[in-house]
C-alpha cells in the first residue's frame, strides 16, 4: 500500500492516489475521462461528457440549500509528462510511483501530476462526500489544459449553470489568484538542406543535462537555465571557430516547460579537435559558473561518437544558430501595477531537427495585449531574418482582475479566519483557464487557489502535505459559506 493513503486528509489523498494509477498526459486523457464518468455514474450523479473532452458532474445541493448560488469546481484532467533521462517510464501506460519524502509527496523520477491532480482529487472528494454543506454544485474537469487548453476553448455556452467558479489550479498556499496572463505559441520552421558528412571529421555527442526546468510561467523569473539556449551557445561558438557541422539536435519536449535537456550529434574537423576540446571545456565551465546559484547540477559534455550520416549545409546551419542565439528568452518585462509579477516573457521551449528541417517552438506570455502583439512581431522578425517561416497559434486570453469580486471578499475573510493571516491577492504569470471560461461565461465570479506545489512541469515536482490539508479546509469552509449566500 502506498504511503500517501495514510496521509490526511485521507479522502483527498485517496482520490489523488487513484489518479496516479491512470495515465493522463496531455492529449491522452481517455482513461481519465472513463474513470471520471464511471465515478459520477456510480454516485448516481448527472454526468456529461461533451465534444471537447470535458467531463461535467452535477451534485444537488445539501438539503435546504437548493436556493443558493450555484458553484463550479474546476480542475483539468491532464498532467505534464516529464521524466529524468535515466528513468524508464511510459506515460501512456505506466502509473506514477509516489514517494512520501518528509513533508512532501513527490514521484520517482517523473512529474508527480499534483498539477492539477490535487485540485481534481479535492473536487472528487467533495462529490463523494455526504457531510459537506454546499449549494448546487458542478465539477468541471477540462481536457488538454497543458497543451493548448482545448477543453476550456471547446466548452459550449449554456452547459454550466453555476455563477461562482472556484479554479483549483494554483500552486501557492496563502495566495488567492484573481488574474492571469494570456499566451501564444510561436512555431518557426527552418529548411535545413543536408549533405553527406565530409571526410576528415570526428563525431561528437554533445549533451546538456541536469537543469531544473520548471513551469514556463510560474518559474520563468527564477533565473533558471534554458537547455536550448545553453546548447546553442556551445554550438554557435564551435561552428564559428572550429568548423563544427550539425547533424541532429533535440532539446526540450513541451512548450510550457522550461527545457531541462538538449542533445546534439555533430562533426568537427579532425585537425580542429584539440582546439575544440579546449574551447568547449572553457565555455562549459563559464556557463556552469554563471548558472551555479540556480543550476548546481548542470552537466555539459562532448563525448566522441560515430559520425552523423549527414550534416546541415553550412549556410543554413549558421542562420539557424544565429536565430536561436538572438531569440528572446526569459522575462521581458515586469508588471508596473502588481509588484513582483512578471508581465511578459518568452520560453524558448523546443528545438528539434528532422530530415531537412528544424523546428523551433516558443511560448509567449503576457498580461498586456499590446505587449503580446509586439513580442510576437519581435520573435517573428528574428526568425524571418534568418529565412524561417513562423506561424502563431493556440492563443488564449488573459484574465483581468476584478478587485470588487464578492467571492474574493468572502475568501479573504475565510482564509484569515482559518489561518490567522490575510491571504496575498495576486495575478499569476501563467495560463489559467479562467480567462477562456470567463469569455464564454462572462457572468462567472471566479477565483483560483490551491496548495503549495513546488517545481511543477519537472521531475522535481512535489506537493506539500500539510498545505494540502489546509487547502482542503479552506475549500470546505468556502463551500459552506457560499451556501449561506442567497441567489441574486
Amino acid at each position: 500500500m502506498t504511503d500517501i493513503l495514510n496521509l490526511e486528509p485521507q479522502r483527498v489523498w485517496k482520490q489523488f492516489h487513484a489518479l496516479t494509477q491512470i495515465p493522463r498526459p496531455s492529449g491522452h486523457e481517455e482513461q481519465a475521462r472513463e474513470f471520471l464518468s464511471a465515478f459520477g455514474r456510480k454516485l448516481g450523479l448527472e454526468t456529461i461528457a461533451d465534444g471537447a473532452g470535458n467531463i461535467i458532474i452535477r451534485k444537488p445541493a445539501t438539503p435546504g440549500m437548493g436556493h443558493r448560488r450555484g458553484i463550479v469546481l474546476q480542475a483539468h484532467l491532464d498532467m505534464v509528462p516529464q521524466k529524468d533521462s535515466s528513468t524508464e517510464h511510459d506515460f501512456l501506460r505506466d502509473p506514477i510511483e509516489t514517494i512520501v519524502d518528509g513533508g512532501w509527496v513527490r514521484a520517482k523520477g517523473t512529474t508527480l501530476g499534483a498539477d492539477n491532480g490535487i485540485g481534481l482529487a479535492a473536487a472528487l472528494a467533495v462529490l463523494e462526500s455526504s457531510d459537506i454543506p454546499h449549494g448546487p454544485l458542478e465539477a468541471l474537469f477540462t481536457g488538454n489544459e497543458e497543451a493548448g487548453m482545448t477543453g476550456a476553448r471547446g466548452l459550449q455556452p449554456g452547459l454550466l449553470k453555476g455563477s461562482i467558479l472556484l479554479n483549483l489550479d494554483s500552486e501557492e498556499e496563502g495566495e488567492l489568484f484573481v488574474g492571469c496572463a494570456g499566451g501564444l505559441d510561436a512555431v518557426a520552421a527552418f529548411d535545413t538542406p543536408e549533405r553527406t558528412t565530409p571526410p576528415g571529421m570526428q563525431g561528437f555527442r554533445i549533451t546538456v543535462t541536469g537543469l531544473r526546468g520548471g513551469h514556463s510561467g510560474m518559474d520563468i523569473g527564477l533565473g533558471r537555465g534554458n537547455a536550448n539556449k545553453v546548447m546553442n551557445r556551445l554550438l554557435h561558438d564551435a561552428h564559428g571557430r572550429y568548423g563544427l557541422l550539425q547533424g541532429s539536435i533535440e532539446g526540450g519536449s513541451l512548450r510550457n516547460a522550461i527545457p531541462r535537456e538538449s542533445f546534439a550529434h555533430v562533426a568537427v574537423p579532425v585537425s580542429n579537435v584539440e582546439g575544440f576540446h579546449t574551447s568547449f571545456d572553457t565555455l562549459a565551465a563559464s556557463i556552469r559558473k554563471e548558472l551555479s546559484a540556480t543550476e548546481p547540477d548542470l552537466r555539459i559534455a562532448a563525448a566522441p561518437a560515430g559520425l552523423p550520416d549527414s550534416v546541415i549545409e553550412d549556410d543554413a546551419s549558421g542562420r539557424l544558430l544565429k536565430a536561436v542565439h538572438a531569440c528572446p528568452n526569459g522575462v521581458m518585462r515586469m508588471s508596473d501595477t502588481m509588484g513582483g509579477l512578471v508581465e511578459t516573457s518568452v520560453n524558448l521551449a523546443i528545438v528539434r531537427s528532422t530530415k531537412g528541417a528544424v523546428t523551433v517552438e516558443c511560448l509567449l506570455r503576457s498580461s498586456v495585449d499590446s505587449s503580446m502583439e509586439d513580442l510576437s512581431k519581435m520573435v517573428g522578425s528574428v526568425f524571418g531574418l534568418a529565412g524561417a517561416t513562423t506561424r502563431f497559434e493556440g492563443g488564449y486570453p488573459g484574465w483581468k482582475p476584478n478587485p470588487g469580486s464578492p467571492i474574493l471578499k468572502l475568501m479573504k475573510q475565510i482564509h484569515e479566519r482559518k489561518s490567522g493571516r490575510a491571504p496575498e491577492v495576486r495575478a499569476v504569470h501563467a495560463g489559467l483557464e479562467c480567462g477562456i471560461l470567463g469569455g464564454t461565461y462572462p457572468r462567472l465570479d471566479m477565483i483560483s487557489f490551491g496548495p503549495t506545489i513546488r517545481h511543477p512541469h519537472s521531475p522535481h515536482e512535489k506537493a506539500g502535505i500539510d498545505s494540502v490539508g489546509r487547502f482542503w479546509e479552506i475549500l470546505v469552509a468556502t463551500l459552506a459559506a457560499l451556501g449561506e449566500e442567497k441567489n441574486d
